[in-house]
């Protein structure tokens, strides 16, 4: 899972040796998740050709206005190229392409779909030192980021032109962190530390049997991927689970009982700034447990249960600014108890879903919610994924903590 999962970039390539790195950049673009669609001018083919482009991203390189289809013209649109994506990147842009991207000339098919862009638009220059520094190619700088767009700076070394100095596009791996970190800044959670538990715990009765329950962990996985959308950084404490996260933005912890996930939650609380308690903790465990496996000899096996520690309390009573939530699975008077638990564990909002609800439970890919507020509020929603019930989770935590 990453910041560009699923989105789509427009890769503008125009003529200067450096476009032989878009090929490199196609690849690392979509190595991070994202589609990919590149618009090149006629002079960038001279550099790479769009074949390479083309075979990388999966998709119709876009060089001029036409193309032939049976023999007859048909016009590529420039226009819904622009409303296709997410984010147009122009990497490598010249110092003559920037100059025309700041007076709107429209030449080509590249800048045609520049100008139609509706999304973000980031640029980054490839040329000699000389021409870099000149004050024309400043002012076209500038005058592109008035505009709106977001300069990726060239860095300095070798260039063709057998010179050292600035002037050399970024390197394609630079580019894409640049565009994630950018992004990044731009969202809600951004900054933000988010403590989740989530799965299941095994409470140990001797060394291969346990008592455990149902749960799969999904929903607290879906919340911790909602939570790195919105920028933030997530520590998950999980129980044993198949459920699997891909993603530099996450630590993921793996715990196995409710003892252990206290004792993580309790270290590393103090440093978020949200807590999601997603996990179904047991609530008793063994008072002993038995070094060798217990044999079956007797009719009838009597366990002594105790209490573990309740995570959710202790977080919501050794809170100071951090934002708690909890969860509530009932499956009998649903609003009262999960009304009775926000209180008592002293949390910010509870997630209330019910076992009487189809669809909705442990091992289940649909949950139904509803999320009451320590302010009173109460919001329902309907059956849904548990993607887009993370989702509504985490828009409701940054409404109340905008």
């Amino acid at each position: 899972m990453a910041i560009l999962a699923d989105k789509k970039i427009l890769l503008g390539v125009t003529g200067g040796i450096a476009a032989y790195k878009s090929a490199l950049l196609v690849r690392q673009f979509i190595k991070a998740g994202a589609q990919v669609k590149v618009v090149m001018t006629e002079a960038a083919k001279e550099f790479v050709t769009p074949l390479t482009l083309s075979t990388l991203s999966k998709n119709e390189v876009i060089s001029s206005f036409t193309h032939d289809e049976d023999e007859n013209a048909v016009w590529n649109n420039h226009v819904e190229l622009g409303l296709w994506a997410d984010y147009m990147v122009i990497a490598p842009v010249t110092a003559n392409t920037m100059s025309k991207m700041v007076s709107g000339a429209a030449d080509n098919i590249l800048l045609a779909t520049y100008l139609s862009a509706k999304c973000p638009v980031y640029f980054a220059p490839a040329m000699d030192l000389d021409m870099y520094q000149h004050p024309s190619t400043k002012n076209s700088i500038a005058k592109l980021q008035e505009f709106g767009n977001t300069f990726i700076p060239a860095t300095s070394g070798e260039l063709a032109s057998g010179l050292e100095g600035q002037g050399r596009m970024a390197e394609p791996v630079d580019i894409v962190s640049f565009v994630e970190n950018h992004i990044l800044t731009g969202l809600a959670l951004h900054g933000k530390t988010c403590l989740i538990t989530a799965g299941p715990t095994y409470e140990p009765i001797d060394p291969v049997r346990f008592i455990g329950n149902h749960s799969s962990g999904k929903m607290g996985f879906e919340i911790a991927k909602a939570m790195v959308n919105q920028g933030a950084k997530v520590i998950l404490v999980s129980g044993p689970s198949h459920e699997t996260i891909d993603s530099k933005y996450v630590e993921r912890i793996d715990v196995m009982s409710a003892a252990q996930m206290f004792d993580t939650v309790k270290k590393r609380f103090a440093s978020c700034d949200i807590a999601i308690a997603a996990a179904a903790v047991a609530d008793y465990t063994p008072v002993h447990v038995a070094d060798q496996k217990i044999k079956k000899k007797k009719e009838n096996l009597v366990l002594e249960l105790k209490k573990t520690t309740d995570i959710l309390k202790y977080m919501g009573d050794h809170k100071k600014s951090q934002f708690v939530v909890g969860f509530a699975l009932e499956t009998q008077n649903e609003l009262a108890n999960a009304k009775e638990k926000l209180a008592r564990k002293n949390a910010d909002f509870m997630v209330l879903n019910s076992l009487n609800d189809k669809g909705a439970g442990f091992k289940k890919e649909t949950n139904k919610i509803t999320i009451i507020h320590n302010n009173g509020d109460l919001n329902e929603f309907e059956l849904k994924s548990k993607s887009a019930v993370a989702n509504d989770i985490v828009h409701q935590i940054i409404q109340r903590t905008a």
